[in-house]
């Protein structure tokens, strides 16, 4: 009747996507994930061009692959990071699903490049690592069950997540790569501790881990290997990848041998991945070495700092698994570098050079950055003093 009268109603168009997705978006967390881009490559050239001589490629072959990589990845997160969290957790899930299947195959279909863990499925022209992959869909779906089981009536989510993470770990340990299934398992733990888990469960659950970890020790030689020289307090033999790389961090001091002027890049073979920090402490000296780790903290505790807010329990829990695990894989790959942890196969976030890594860093970036948007929801605390006053 209104409309007969007055005429039709006008259509009140919602606000445009890029100007809403720049309005809430985290623009600290998305700074910080161009910067470190932009390091891996300014430290790309500094470390690649001796294996791609070696390799029999241009001096700049595996930059430029990296840039590809890195401008597929940015893409991705950037579009990631405008979807709606309901549209993230279907997607992922999704790729979750693909992730596990692809992981399970591995041992049919896929190839060691001879480093003795079948990791990856060789495309011809690139290389895939499903494990890259699984973690963020893991964290999701995890997330996504743990935050039904807090629902009245709702589903076994916290079991279910667990038997998940169990099965990942242990075909993630028959690669082997126990740094992954640490990671995966990690992530689980953070999730299951801010979802409300009893503290005598955490305790049972770090004992079971050192007890897989000495399991581990016993029936694998490789894994063995790798503590016994962690451990071993004899010095550093310099001709091992380990000597190269704490002796080019000494030599770079706080500022650095300059650029260009390193040595280490001529010795270790995994310069421009596993020990890429190396190349920068040496090169650039201690002061690079603060600011990326500066930039990590600023992506980790920024996205903390606005999931506490975040009154969805699968936001809440989805974001602090992705953040944690993005911050704990920095600080294991940097911790190898510097012998503070044992020697582990794992690349730094962003810098180093690898297509699935920077691929799957993108694909979990924009996911954090899609769940700690600013949504139109109030404050948390706002809800519990509700919650208090009835």
């Amino acid at each position: 009747m209104t409309e007969m009268v007055y005429g039709a109603v006008p259509v009140q168009r919602g606000e445009p996507i890029l100007p809403k997705w720049w309005r809430t978006i985290d623009r600290w967390t998305l700074s910080c994930v161009l910067i470190l881009f932009a390091v891996g490559l300014l430290l790309g050239l500094a470390s690649s061009p001796p294996l791609a001589a070696k390799n029999g490629f241009s001096s700049f072959h595996y930059v430029q692959r990296q840039a590809l990589f890195g401008s597929i990845a940015l893409v991705v997160m950037l579009l990631t990071s405008m979807m709606t969290p309901i549209l993230v957790r279907r997607l992922a899930v999704l790729g979750f699903v693909c992730a596990f299947v692809a992981l399970a195959m591995l041992p049919f279909f896929g190839t060691d490049f001879g480093k003795g863990a079948v990791r990856w499925y060789s495309l011809g022209f690139a290389s895939l690592q499903p494990s890259e992959f699984l973690k963020p869909g893991f964290v999701v779906a995890a997330a996504w069950m743990m935050a039904a089981n807090q629902e009245l009536n709702g589903p076994p989510g916290r079991a279910w997540s667990f038997a998940l993470c169990i099965a990942i770990v242990l075909m993630l340990a028959m690669q082997p790569d126990f740094g992954q299934a640490c990671l995966v398992l990690f992530g689980w733990g953070v999730m299951y501790f801010v979802a409300g888990a009893p503290m005598i469960l955490l305790v049972a659950m770090a004992g079971f881990v050192v007890m897989g970890g000495v399991i581990a020790y016993s029936s694998s030689e490789h894994f063995a290997r790798r503590i016994d020289g962690f451990l071993s307090t004899a010095d550093i033999d310099p001709t091992t990848q380990m000597g190269y790389a704490t002796n080019a961090i000494r030599e770079g001091g706080l500022f650095g041998v300059g650029v260009g002027e390193g040595q280490v890049k001529w010795s270790l073979p995994d310069a421009h991945t596993d020990f890429i920090i190396a190349v920068a402490a040496e090169e650039y000296g201690l002061i690079m070495v603060l600011c990326v780790i500066l930039l990590y903290c600023g992506v980790v505790v920024r996205s903390l700092l606005r999931l506490v807010r975040e009154r969805d329990p699968f936001i809440r829990l989805a974001g602090t698994g992705l953040a944690c695990m993005f911050g704990v894989q920095a600080m294991i790959n940097m911790g190898v570098a510097v012998r503070l942890l044992p020697a582990k196969g794992m690349t730094l976030p962003f810098v180093s050079y690898g297509g699935s890594s920077v691929i799957a860093s993108g694909i979990a970036l924009g996911m954090l950055l899609a769940f700690t948007r600013t949504r139109p929801q109030g404050e948390i605390s706002e809800l519990l003093g509700r919650g208090r006053i009835r």
